[in-house]
C-alpha cells in the first residue's frame, strides 16, 4: 500500500478517492482509504457517524485503526455502505473514528502513516465545502470535513489537500470557491469513471455522482437533496484542484477551534457555536420525524404520474437532471425504496438515465397511465 487517501467528508469521498487513485496511477497499486461510515439517513437510519462498535467483522490494522473488509457488517438497525465498498473496490478502507474528537482522529492518521510509510498522503473533499468560513448561508455538513482537516493539519507529515469538482456538493457557490482554489492537478474523464460505474449504479451521493456526469460530459442544472438546492454542471465539474492545507486551515473557523476536542460532543458544541448549528442535531430531527411517517406504496401508475408533475415544475425552474435521492424525498417515498425507484424509472423510461443522474426531459411528453384497482398509495 503506497498511498494514503483521507475521504474528507465520508461518504462519496471515499468513491471518488478509488477513482482518483486508479486515474492517477492505475493498477498498479492499492490505496489504503480512510473515511468515516456516515452515509446519512438515506442507508443508515441511525443520526450521525458509525464507530467501530457498531460493525462486526472489523480487521485491526493498527492500535486505533480498524479496516472494514467485504464481510463486515453495520449492527442494526445502523446501516453502512463501506463493505459494499471493499468488496467492489480493490482498495483498503479504513474507519474514521469521530467519537474521540480531533485528537483521536490525529492519533489514527499518525499511526496509519507510522504503519504504512505511504509515498504520497492526501485528503479530498469533492464540492470544496472543506474551505468554508462556518457562517455561510449555504452550508449544511461541515463537521466531517473540519475534522479530517483540523487532524490532518496536526500531522507531522507532508498531506496534500485536493478539491474535486468545486462547488457539486451545493455548499458553496463555485465564484466563492475559484479565488481559494490552487493550480488544476488533474481532469476526470469518461476513461476515469469506468473503474467506479458499476459503484455509482447503487452508493447515494450525489456529489460523486455528479463529479462522474461531468466527467462523462453532462452539462447543465442538478437539483440535489431533500431540499432541491440547484447544482451547476459545468466545465469546471470534472476538474481537481490543490489547495494550500494552511490556508485552508486558517480559513475554516470549525477547524480551528475543535483542534483540541477529544470527544465528538465537544465537536458538536463548537459547531454550534460558530455555525450556528450541529448537522447532527439535524439528521435527530430529522430521523424522529420520519419515524411518524406512515411508509408509502410503491405504486407505479401513481410514481410516474407524480413524476411528471415533478419533472414539469422542474422543467419550469430550469432544472435539467436530479439525483435519485432528490426524487426519492420529493415523490415522498422512503428512503429504504430509493433503489426500487431507480429501476422503476430507468426500467420504464430508460431514454432519460444520464448515468449516475436522471434527465428532466426538455419538452413535455403526454402519457396516458392506467387506473390502478389496488391502493393509491404514495
Amino acid at each position: 500500500m503506497k498511498r494514503l487517501i483521507v475521504a474528507a467528508g465520508g461518504g462519496g469521498d471515499a468513491v471518488a478517492a478509488a477513482m482518483l487513485h486508479t486515474a492517477l496511477y492505475g493498477d498498479e497499486d492499492q490505496a489504503v482509504i480512510l473515511t468515516y461510515a456516515w452515509d446519512r439517513l438515506l442507508i443508515d437510519p441511525v443520526p450521525g457517524p458509525r464507530g467501530p462498535d457498531n460493525f462486526t467483522g472489523l480487521e485491526q490494522l493498527t492500535p486505533a485503526v480498524w479496516t472494514v473488509p467485504a464481510d463486515a457488517r453495520p449492527i442494526a438497525p445502523a446501516g453502512s455502505t463501506l463493505p459494499r465498498l471493499a468488496a467492489e473496490l480493490p482498495h483498503t478502507f479504513a474507519l474514521i473514528d469521530p467519537h474521540h474528537g480531533a485528537e483521536g482522529i490525529t492519533r489514527q492518521l499518525e499511526e496509519l502513516i507510522g504503519h504504512l510509510s505511504p509515498e504520497s498522503i492526501d485528503l479530498l473533499d469533492v464540492g470544496g465545502d472543506i474551505l468554508a468560513r462556518g457562517d455561510e448561508p449555504t452550508l449544511k455538513s461541515p463537521l466531517a470535513d473540519a475534522l479530517t482537516l483540523a487532524a490532518c493539519c496536526q500531522v507531522n507529515a507532508p498531506i496534500r489537500l485536493l478539491v474535486a469538482g468545486p462547488g457539486l456538493d451545493g455548499e458553496l457557490p463555485l465564484d466563492d470557491l475559484r479565488g481559494m482554489l490552487g493550480p488544476l492537478f488533474h481532469t476526470f474523464t469518461a476513461k476515469d469513471v469506468e473503474p467506479i460505474s458499476a459503484v455509482l449504479e447503487w452508493h447515494p451521493s450525489e456529489a460523486t455522482g455528479m463529479l462522474a456526469a461531468t466527467a462523462r460530459g453532462v452539462r447543465g442544472t442538478c437539483e440535489v437533496r431533500d431540499a432541491g438546492l440547484p447544482v451547476a454542471l459545468t466545465d469546471e465539474g470534472p476538474t481537481v484542484h490543490v489547495v494550500d492545507l494552511d490556508e485552508a486551515v486558517s480559513r475554516n473557523q470549525l477547524a480551528r477551534a475543535i483542534m483540541a476536542t477529544e470527544t465528538l460532543d465537544e465537536v458538536e458544541a463548537h459547531s454550534r457555536e460558530v455555525c450556528g448549528y450541529s448537522e447532527i442535531d439535524y439528521e435527530r430531527n430529522k430521523a424522529a420525524w420520519l419515524k411518524d411517517q406512515p411508509p408509502a406504496d410503491l405504486v407505479p401508475q401513481t410514481v410516474l404520474a407524480q413524476l411528471d408533475q415533478f419533472e414539469g415544475e422542474a422543467r419550469r425552474r430550469g432544472v435539467t437532471h436530479t439525483t435519485f435521492r432528490h426524487l426519492t424525498e420529493a415523490l415522498k417515498l422512503n428512503g429504504s425504496q430509493r433503489e426500487d425507484l431507480r429501476q422503476l424509472l430507468i426500467s420504464s423510461r430508460s431514454e432519460q438515465y444520464t448515468a449516475p443522474l436522471w434527465g428532466i426531459p426538455a419538452t413535455i411528453r403526454h402519457r396516458q397511465y392506467p387506473v390502478s384497482s389496488g391502493p393509491s398509495g404514495g
